[in-house]
């Protein structure tokens, strides 16, 4: 049995000295990360697709330019019309 001397245990200073020894040890290292290219293409379509997700389909903004236009009459002629039936006709592929 080992007791301390004059309140001083002599085990605390041997364990002391072990943590000491080995904290020196202890080799610091950086870590590192790779990326492969498809996993850096997977998370940009990623971020698109969230993008999309977020992005409202109505633009509330155009809509009201537009509902002003044609409270002009002035604003509705034929090429008016001729042009927007052409731009809807492309934009469903016919």
């Amino acid at each position: 049995m080992i007791n301390g001397v004059n309140g001083v245990n002599p085990l605390n200073n041997v364990q002391n000295l072990r943590k000491t020894e080995n904290a020196a040890n202890v080799k610091s290292s950086s870590d590192t990360v790779s990326v492969s290219p498809e996993a850096e293409k997977m998370a940009e379509a990623y971020y698109m697709d969230k993008i999309a997700q977020e992005t409202p389909d109505v633009r509330a903004d155009r809509i009201a330019e537009i509902k002003e236009k044609i409270k002009d009459p002035n604003y509705l002629s034929d090429s008016v019309i001729k042009s927007a039936a052409d731009n809807f006709l492309s934009a469903i592929g016919i």
